[in-house]
Order: C-alpha cells, then sequence, then structure tokens
C-alpha cells in the first residue's frame, strides 16, 4: 500500500492557502479516494506520474484528458523548447499561429477560420458571445457541461437547478446576475422532443444550440442531424464543444467521427497535449463578423503553446492516433464488462472507446473502487482517457488492477457495507445549494 503521508501534508497546507486547495475542481481529492488515492504529482512521462512521496502511478485520467499524446512527448517537447529560445511572448504576431490556424482549417470540417485561446470554459464563452451578436438574441439552449461563466452557470437560477443533469450536481449559483435567469436553458441527451419543445416555447428568441456530441452517452442514430436542423429552422447556430471530444474521436473531433458539421465549435485539452490552448472555429461569416467583438487577451497567441499544439496535431496525423486509441479503448471495455459481469447493475461502463467511464451504483463502491486501483499504483477516478502512450502492457495493468478492485466491490456487495473494506474518505458532493 503506497504511503501518501507527504502528499496529506501538503493538502492540509494547501486548503489553508489556496480557495479549495486547487485550481481545477477535477482535481480536488475529494473526487477521488482521499487518504489513499495520490494527491500531488512531482513529474510525469509516458503514461506515468510520480507524486511527492515517491510513488509511481500508472495514470488513466491523463491531466483530465488533456495528455493525448502521453507525458513529455519527444516531438511536441522539441517544438516547444525551440520555440521558447525564439521567445512566447512578443509585441507583435508570432508566425506560429498562422500556421497552426492553417492546419485547423484544413482538417476540421466546420473551420474556415479560428481564433485561439486558453481554456475550455472560455472558449465556449467567446462562442456564445459570437452567436448572440451575430442573430441578436439572448437565449441559449445547451446539453452537457460547459465551464464556469456566467452564461451557463445562470441556468442554475432556476429553481430546479437544471445543472444537476449536466455533470453538476449540488451547485448553486452565487455571484450570477438574477437578470441572466432563463437565458440558458436545458434539453435532454438524445431526446430530439425536449429540445423541440424548448424551441417551440420560445419562439425566435434563441440564438444558439451548444452541446457535447458525446460523452458518458453515444449519440442514437440520428440524434445530431436532428439537432442541426431544428436549430437552423429556428434560425439559431449549432454550436459543437468539443473540448473533450476533438481530435481524441477522430482528427477533425466529433463532428467529423459523427458526420455533422455545426456552425461554430470550440476545441481545448488535447489540442496541445496539454500546454494550455484552446480554439474557436466556426464558418467564415461568423468568424469574419466576431473579428468586429471586442474578445481579446494578451496570452492568447502565446508562441510556446500554439508551438506546442502544431506539434501535437502533426503527431496525431502521423499515428493515425484517433483509430489507435479506439481500438485499444474497444479492448478494454469488452474486457473490463467481462470482469464486472458478477456485479450486476452494480457496475457499468460508459461513453467513446478513448475515453470510457466506470460508474457504480454508490459512492461507496466507487470510492472503493478507486482506493483499490491506487493501492495497485494505478490513479483513476473511474474513467480511462486513453492517450498513445497506454499501449498493451500499460492497458493489461490496468485490467489486472481492475480485477482485484473489482473483486472487493463485490464482497463490499455480498456483505452490504463497505466497512473493513473502505478506509479511504468517502467522494463527497464538492458544492451545496447552501451558497444560493
Amino acid at each position: 500500500m503506497p504511503d501518501i503521508s507527504n502528499s496529506l501534508a501538503l493538502w492540509a497546507e494547501a486548503q489553508r492557502l489556496i480557495p479549495g486547495g486547487c485550481q481545477l475542481l477535477s482535481r480536488r481529492p475529494q473526487l477521488f479516494a482521499l487518504g489513499e488515492s495520490p494527491i500531488f504529482a512531482s513529474r510525469a512521462e509516458g503514461p506515468w506520474f510520480w507524486d511527492v512521496d515517491g510513488n509511481r502511478y500508472l495514470d488513466t485520467t491523463m491531466a483530465v484528458g488533456a495528455v493525448l499524446l502521453g507525458y513529455l512527448d519527444p516531438a511536441v517537447e522539441s517544438a516547444v523548447d525551440e520555440q521558447r529560445r525564439a521567445g512566447t511572448i512578443f509585441s507583435v504576431i508570432p508566425p506560429v499561429e498562422v500556421d497552426l490556424a492553417r492546419t485547423l482549417t484544413r482538417i476540421i470540417p466546420c473551420a474556415d477560420m479560428v481564433r485561439f485561446g486558453k481554456s475550455g470554459g472560455e472558449a465556449n464563452a467567446v462562442a456564445v458571445r459570437i452567436a448572440r451578436a451575430f442573430t441578436r438574441r439572448d437565449r441559449i439552449a445547451f446539453c452537457g457541461y460547459h465551464g464556469w461563466h456566467d452564461w451557463y452557470m445562470a441556468a442554475n437560477l432556476n429553481p430546479d437547478s437544471p445543472l444537476d443533469s449536466h455533470l453538476l450536481p449540488d451547485i448553486g449559483a452565487p455571484g450570477i446576475p438574477q437578470a441572466l435567469r432563463g437565458t440558458a436553458l436545458p434539453f435532454t441527451y438524445n431526446d430530439i422532443d425536449s429540445l423541440a419543445s424548448l424551441l417551440a416555447a420560445h419562439p425566435g428568441e434563441f440564438a444558439a444550440i451548444i452541446m457535447e456530441a458525446s460523452r458518458t452517452w453515444l449519440p442514437n442514430e440520428g440524434f445530431l442531424s436532428s439537432v442541426q436542423d431544428l436549430a437552423h429552422r429556428h434560425g439559431a447556430l449549432l454550436i459543437f464543444d468539443e473540448v473533450v471530444t476533438g481530435f481524441r474521436l477522430a482528427l477533425g473531433g466529433a463532428q467529423q467521427h459523427y458526420g455533422v458539421t455545426p456552425d461554430l465549435a470550440t476545441f481545448g485539452k488535447a489540442i496541445a497535449n496539454g500546454y494550455p490552448l484552446t480554439a474557436i472555429a466556426g464558418r467564415r461569416d461568423l468568424m469574419e463578423f466576431s473579428s468586429g467583438l471586442f474578445v481579446s487577451s494578451t496570452f492568447w497567441d502565446d508562441a510556446a503553446s500554439l508551438a506546442a499544439g502544431a506539434a501535437t496535431i502533426a503527431r496525431m496525423e502521423e499515428t493515425g492516433l484517433a483509430e489507435v486509441i479506439a481500438a485499444r479503448g474497444r479492448r478494454y471495455i469488452a474486457e473490463w464488462r467481462r470482469l464486472a459481469q458478477p456485479l450486476g447493475e452494480h457496475a457499468r461502463i460508459t461513453g467513446h472507446p478513448s475515453c470510457a467511464a466506470a460508474s457504480f451504483s454508490s459512492r461507496e463502491l466507487a470510492t472503493l473502487y478507486i482506493q483499490e486501483m491506487a493501492r495497485r499504483g494505478v490513479f483513476t477516478g473511474g474513467g480511462f482517457n486513453i492517450s498513445l502512450a497506454h499501449g498493451d502492457p500499460e492497458i493489461a495493468v490496468v485490467l489486472a488492477a481492475a480485477e482485484a478492485a473489482l473483486h472487493a466491490v463485490q464482497r463490499a456487495i455480498a456483505q452490504g457495507s463497505t466497512q473493513g473494506l473502505l478506509s479511504a474518505a468517502v467522494q463527497k458532493p464538492l458544492f451545496s445549494r447552501r451558497l444560493a
């Protein structure tokens, strides 16, 4: 069992110094098996990282999906080092910005033009700003998770807290202007009637429909094209949030994989193999229109991240990455399902093969699974964001750990509790509506 005493001491200090203890919700230790899972990484390479206690873990999260080639990919690091020696931020434009824009407009179906940013939520906020300005409408229909900005969080100004079913349970909306109530309205994935009813209830008022083309669930046949048809019939733009799906499902994103081209799309996470970079891509008329909007930032054309993006996409093309990781993911899912079969409905795995996620019938069982994986040197929150660095040997390590972890879960189910099996703190919701 790994010793993580240094990690726990540092975590106690972090909570005194940093609100929430860290910057990203998805890195908070409460989401894993606090007391057993690693908390602080000191270095990483390939599919592995080492914590501050010196323990090595095979990573299945890969920086929340941002590292698609593996940590410290040599080609990417070489490109970044070369750009660093030349400079990373200038008073004028770095040529690599044009180089990367040229590549993205070649490989992404909707991309006649692109602009860059730094975070996924920020990119979505830009896309929504463009849609509202272009259509001169205020309402946004959404499905899925799209960040922390006011336009999206305004959904939870409604008393039924619709974000509960869009990956953000138990979160309030403190600090969001009440005037935004009713401007962001949800619809249900794979339920085209829910979207049709929403649009019909507010005719001529929706600027855009923004959605993740797939995440936990895959789209039913015809669902995405029906969403596109409804959007255009009601004069709204279709925006695909490809922060997660971009480059992972296909080089050109989910829109290429599923054959439905949106009007605008946002990309992030894997675009630069972990370097901070996002892109907003879209039709020429929309993107040219956006040049007149005040959407601007000093660090959006940071040359080091742009160089990382260009090198990352070149590696994706060279390796046929999307097809490689999908094939590996299909094998992993099939084997995991075989191992989990004795657990019945208490355990399941869903999602696209390249980023499948295991889930359990209770928080206690989920925490037990994560704990047992960590004890065997595999870091997970239940999902597996497969990277190019996860070859057959690494997937075998994950499955061997999963087999033991699932046996522990099965014992807990048989005895009716996790008593005597679970030493980590049970996962807790990170938000409470008491703040609302």
